[in-house]
């Protein structure tokens, strides 16, 4: 089954959403952004969860300290690395979480895939999943762009925890489940409506990305 991740939660309305329509991750931004959350928010909304929802903190080039604390703090399940951050950096964070919190943290990177080559990052980091997002000039994220679907194929084809991200939105999601097959997908901006999230969007998105596995229901 593909897992769904809605990333960009900032409201408890967005939690009583996601809540309602169960994707396997929620994410909560840590960067600049319109919308980044203080560790005070995430922490509330990261409690109103349901325990079978992982909550997901997107950080970019942050302090492994900051990001550290902000995870004790908050009880993330997860650490979205979003920017330029290096192998050595990751095998520093896994240490540093390791001391600091008594659950395993799974650690994701970012890769903004803008050609073939810029995949070949990919056997550098020893994580537990890589996110491809769109690479746009002068932007972390994706920023709501699609990238060449095929070139996320061919390397999920490989790997077993490819998340597809990058313009995704009910339109298009089960197109891309269908010829990438990834491990999950992430969307934010194409489940809103005027900047905020949207329920019928959620609830549209995960029912497309459940066509695409054949009809199977989380």
């Amino acid at each position: 089954m593909t897992c769904v991740k809605i990333c960009g939660l900032r409201r408890k309305e967005d939690i009583d959403y996601v809540n309602l329509y169960k994707p396997q991750f929620a994410g909560f931004v840590f960067a600049e952004s319109r919308r980044k959350v203080s560790k005070e928010t995430a922490r509330m909304l990261v409690k109103a969860l349901l325990p079978l929802i992982k909550s997901v903190g997107i950080f970019v080039n942050e302090k492994k300290e900051t990001v550290a604390e902000i995870v004790k703090y908050t009880g993330l399940d997860c650490v979205q690395l979003h920017g330029d951050e290096t192998p050595e950096y990751v095998e520093k964070l896994k240490e540093l979480l390791g001391r600091i919190t008594e659950k395993r943290i799974e650690i994701w990177k970012a890769v903004r895939v803008k050609n073939k080559e810029s995949l070949e990052i990919i056997s550098e980091f020893d994580v537990d999943a890589f996110l491809l997002d769109a690479y746009v000039e002068g932007s972390y994220g994706g920023a709501g762009a699609v990238f060449d679907w095929q070139l996320a194929a061919d390397v999920a084809a490989g790997h077993e925890r490819i998340i597809l991200a990058g313009g995704l939105n009910p339109e298009n999601v089960k197109t891309a489940v269908a010829k990438v097959k990834p491990y999950g997908v992430d969307v934010s901006s194409g489940v809103e409506t005027d900047g905020f999230k949207d329920a019928e969007k959620i609830r549209d998105f995960i029912m497309k990305v459940r066509e695409a596995d054949g009809g199977v229901l989380s």
